[in-house]
């Protein structure tokens, strides 16, 4: 499937779906990515955020926090950013 767009934006693609259409939507997503796309994901679903994404941006209070590399994040330090703590302060 080819969505046509070279910049996608998916706010909360799963939210109220069975698994079978979350596994269908995450390989969409996946595949649209394979294919060179630029993905925006916007969810409240961590696991999601984290099995799908490269780089992760962190809003508090409507102020962008940070982007970092997957890698460099794990549940509680999100956790952190997503409540107001700033790195470094």
């Amino acid at each position: 499937m080819d969505l046509g767009s070279e910049v996608i934006v998916f706010d909360q693609p799963t939210r109220g779906l069975d698994l079978g259409a979350i596994e269908h939507i995450h390989r969409t997503i996946l595949n649209e990515k394979k294919q060179g796309k630029a993905i925006v994901l916007i969810s409240t679903e961590l696991s999601e955020i984290f099995g799908l994404s490269d780089r992760i941006a962190v809003i508090y209070r409507g102020e962008l926090v940070g982007i970092y590399r997957n890698h460099d994040l794990d549940t509680e330090k999100i956790g952190l950013l997503m409540a107001g703590y700033t790195p470094g302060a």
